[in-house]
């Protein structure tokens, strides 16, 4: 069984956040994990391929990359595709699962990743593809390799998949029929009993859960405040800078608005496809009203708005994804002494 295996540029032996717009290199051999994944494939399996690539340049040139894993995948006449695992890294999975659909599709080949269920990758794809689930420490490498390594025997070899609960993948939403000796009632009737019973049981349909999260305490004295404008609105200068995607987008940007009085459409654009765009892009004040804001910071409603505002596309994010961009700009704002944000949407 021949195995290409797609890396980043940390896992790939290159290095960190610094070398994340690292272009893709192709080796020849396992790389990094891919040593310790050719171990547990075992005698008659082999890494013939591997592709490195920094996080940042996959966001921003998946198409690209996308062209070369495929062209790379069959040039190496791969019997099986492995990317990962990326445990909680975001861009890490979202380019791994990406790049795993277009080989099974493209090529028909079996793929398999493995990623933490936060991943925001697991979200985007896990309907699919079969994602190992890694948990979030990178320690468990070897036993997170094992599974993968397993799940890569039986799809090769065209053997059909367990449950996820058998076979240590993220479960994909697909109810599938199968016997059993109690009828749905009283299934229902059993679980609800050990409900009221204070037991343990398993619900066949579980539903999705959120923290709550508690409202902050209300800005004392809003003529003395620091206010920020945060968008999911996409709004970007020409030719966007940061190559925030128009959907899913896994990073952010920060955008100067010292001086400005307000937005002028020639000076901006929107990458975002979830809403009719003409509006803003004729008058931006209309997602980020600076022009407003201006005002209310002159007649002192406002004590002063921040120089900067905040922008990324909140369409089909993942939520996992979201919260982390949640806490990279809160972050950034605490460090500014910002008081208070007011969030557009589309």
């Amino acid at each position: 069984m021949r195995v290409v295996h797609y890396l980043n540029q940390f896992f790939g032996g290159i290095g960190g956040e610094e070398h994340a717009d690292t272009e893709p290199q192709v080796h020849d051999e396992p790389v990094g994990p891919g040593r310790l994944l050719g171990q547990v494939l075992g005698e008659d399996a082999q890494v013939v391929r591997t592709i490195v690539c920094g996080d940042n340049y996959a966001t921003e040139n998946m198409e690209a990359l996308t062209a070369l894993v495929l062209e790379q995948t069959k040039d190496a006449q791969a019997d099986i595709f492995v990317a990962g695992p990326c445990f909680e890294a975001g861009r890490y999975g979202v380019a791994a699962a990406g790049l795993c659909v277009a080989v099974s599709s493209e090529l028909d080949i079996p793929v398999v990743t493995g990623m933490a269920q936060e991943n925001p990758g697991v979200d985007l794809h896990r309907q699919t593809l079969y994602i190992v689930d890694s948990g979030k420490a990178a320690s468990a490498m070897r036993e997170v390799l094992t599974k993968m390594s397993n799940m890569a025997h039986k799809l090769a070899s065209g053997q059909d998949m367990g449950s996820p609960a058998e076979e240590g993948y993220i479960a994909r939403g697909i109810l599938k029929d199968t016997f059993v000796e109690q009828t749905a009632a009283q299934r229902l009737v059993a679980m609800l009993d050990a409900k009221v019973k204070g037991e343990e049981f398993e619900s066949e349909l579980p539903a999705p859960s959120f923290p709550e999260i508690p409202a902050p305490a209300p800005v004392a004295d809003m003529s003395k405040a620091r206010v920020a404008i945060i968008t999911d609105g996409g709004l970007v200068p020409k030719g966007n800078p940061d190559n925030i995607s128009a959907w899913a987008a896994t990073n952010w940007g920060s955008y100067d608005i010292s001086g400005k009085d307000g937005l002028q459409g020639d000076d901006y654009e929107v990458s975002h496809r979830g809403y009719d765009t003409r509006y803003v892009e004729q008058d931006p004040d209309r997602l980020v009203p600076v022009d407003v804001l201006r005002e209310l910071e002159e007649s002192n409603v406002i004590g002063e708005l921040h120089s900067q505002f905040i922008s990324t596309s909140g369409l089909v994010n993942p939520i996992a994804n979201s919260r982390r961009l949640g806490r990279e700009i809160a972050a950034q704002l605490k460090e500014s002494e910002v008081d208070a944000v007011i969030l557009t949407s589309t």
